[in-house]
Order: C-alpha cells, then sequence, then structure tokens
C-alpha cells in the first residue's frame, strides 16, 4: 500500500472570477481530484474558505481565500518485473514495442505493480539499459501512452535527449500515427474527417467529451477498410492531434463507437457482443512513423492486428445483431 503525504495549497478568488459552486471551482483547477473526491475532501474538512469549514455547495467569490490540505501519493519505488515485451525496434536511444491489450502503461490507482514500466525496467536491467527522466519518475521513457485495453505500437524513450526530440515532434505532430479500429455502423462517407473540440467533462470528470470548459482542438481523419455487412466497419484512424480519448469520443460522437468500449461505447451492445470475443476496447495503433531523434533517419514501424480483432473479423463479423440497425 502507498504512503500518503498532505500537501497545502492556497487559492485566492480573483475580482474577475464569477460566483460558483466550490466543489466545482476546485474540480475545475485540479483535473487529477474528481468532484467526488472533491466533495468528500471538503466534507472532511480538508478545505477551508476563509479559514471556516466549508461545505461543496457553498459559493466562492473574489475575495475569498480557499486552503486545502490533500492527501498525495508519496512517489513509487518502482521494482523491475519480469513482463513479457514485444520488442519491434530498439538501440541506445529508444524501442519500440507492441502493447498488448490489458497492459496498464504506468502505475496509478489500482494498478500500482504489473505495468509497461515495471516490465521496462526488467528488460532495461542490463547493463547499460535505462529509460528517460524527463517524464517524471513514476513515468521514466514515457513520451506518450496508450490505454490500458488498446494494443499495438508504442515508442519509448531511453535518453532525456531522445525523449525531448520526440516529445517535439509529437507537439508538431509531426509523428505519423494510424490506427484501425472496428464500429458499431458503418459511415455514410468512405472518409472524412471528425473535428471536434474536446476536453475534461464538466460533470464526468473521467471523461472526456465536447461538453467541456476547456475545449481544445481535436482531429481525426478516417477511412472504411471494410464493411462487416451493414451492422460494424474496419476503420482506418489518422489523428491529426492528440488528445485524451481522443479516437474514441470522436467515433462515439459521429454514431460509431468502438466496439467494446466500456466507457464510450454502446453498453447493451457491448454485453451482447462479449459471447462474440468482443471482451476489451477494439482499437489498435497499427503503425507509427517518425524522425529518429539521434540519427535523423526515417523510422516506420508497424504492429499486426491481435488475435482477438483478427478473430472476430474472420468469424463473427457477419453475427452482428441485425435488430439494431
Amino acid at each position: 500500500m502507498r504512503e500518503f503525504v498532505a500537501t497545502r495549497s492556497e487559492i485566492v478568488i480573483t475580482a474577475g472570477e464569477a460566483p460558483k459552486r466550490l466543489d466545482l471551482f476546485l474540480a475545475g483547477r485540479d483535473p487529477a481530484l474528481s468532484r467526488s473526491a472533491l466533495q468528500r475532501l471538503i466534507e472532511e474538512g480538508g478545505v477551508t474558505v476563509n479559514d471556516r469549514p466549508a461545505k461543496p455547495s457553498q459559493k466562492i467569490r473574489p475575495g475569498d481565500r480557499i486552503v486545502l490540505v490533500v492527501p498525495r501519493p508519496e512517489p513509487l519505488e518502482l521494482r523491475p518485473e519480469p513482463i513479457p515485451l514485444a520488442v519491434l525496434y530498439e538501440d541506445a536511444h529508444l524501442l519500440v514495442l507492441n502493447k498488448p491489450a490489458g497492459l496498464v502503461v504506468h502505475p496509478a490507482p489500482g494498478h500500482w505493480s504489473g505495468t509497461l514500466v515495471n516490465a521496462l525496467l526488467h528488460h532495461l536491467g542490463r547493463p547499460g539499459g535505462a529509460l528517460s527522466t524527463v517524464g517524471g519518475r513514476e513515468r521514466p521513457g514515457l513520451v506518450h501512452r496508450l490505454d490500458k485495453d488498446t494494443s499495438g505500437v508504442m515508442v519509448v524513450a531511453k535518453t532525456d535527449q531522445a525523449h525531448r526530440g520526440l516529445a517535439v515532434q509529437f507537439a508538431q505532430h509531426s509523428i505519423t500515427r494510424v490506427y484501425e479500429a472496428l464500429v458499431w455502423g458503418v459511415p455514410r462517407k468512405a472518409a472524412g474527417v471528425v473535428d471536434l473540440a474536446i476536453g475534461r467533462d464538466t460533470k464526468e470528470r473521467k471523461k472526456f467529451s465536447a461538453r467541456t470548459a476547456r475545449p481544445k482542438l481535436s482531429v481525426t481523419d478516417y477511412r472504411v477498410v471494410e464493411r462487416l455487412g451493414a451492422t460494424a466497419a474496419r476503420l482506418e484512424l489518422r489523428p491529426r492531434t492528440g488528445r485524451t480519448h481522443q479516437i474514441r469520443v470522436h467515433l462515439a460522437h459521429a454514431g460509431h463507437p468502438i466496439l467494446g468500449d466500456a466507457k464510450y461505447g454502446d453498453f447493451a451492445l457491448n454485453r451482447r457482443l462479449a459471447g462474440e470475443g468482443v471482451a476489451r476496447l477494439f482499437l489498435h495503433a497499427r503503425r507509427i512513423a517518425f524522425a529518429h531523434p539521434a540519427t535523423h533517419a526515417a523510422v516506420r514501424l508497424e504492429a499486426p492486428l491481435p488475435a482477438d480483432m483478427r478473430s472476430f473479423l474472420e468469424s463473427h463479423g457477419l453475427a452482428l445483431p441485425a435488430d439494431r440497425l
């Protein structure tokens, strides 16, 4: 179990801030804390307004002084774990791997071990092995990430120089990323663009959507690769931007949620398809292409479609329930 230490922060409400509920104001300031967590913290006396105990519904106004005392976990002592890795490419500067579905990328609540980071530490535990430190103590080497149930290509930086070089390319959107997804329904257009600004949802803090106080430009190109009757399709997706859950949110917004998506998908359909081999989010990072951060040579690597998605395409594609048309 992790040890926790309390961190104290103070906020003075500025003159331009409109009156609003204390819990809503704090949720917008610290996305790491959900609104329900903040409400518990307030009710337990961890938040004061003008040196007095507060309530979640209390309206804050210009001039108010808010003090938060929040228990935060101390940095993890990361340990190597012998978790197999499918390495596609490796040199002294970086490695590229094919992440399996179900593997969490870095330690987080509920997953303090058994992550990709633990596997990387074991893989690089031999003499000369190392990971970049730019991402922080608990995310060594991680320049980007994939969701737990998303499979496919990931690049990891071994040196700080490589990390910074790759981060610049991600920021400039010069890295090519190609995904494949199996989705409900078939888009009317064989190819198109989903242009929808998204951010952390104002009501459900663990989700992202267009219902947000801080919308960020988000654009995804799609192409229909294969139609599975009239009930589902295999799409190729090229995100121009890299927002959290971008592809999942965009496809759900377009009316074509990814099969098996437990957060943004069609939950009733997911339950019905569980017996058809859809046991997770059917999203796969197929290809990545970038300039090597040290040699500047072009790097292009692919990961084949995983067995569960191939099996669904081969054996269950036409077995989707037709009554959802």
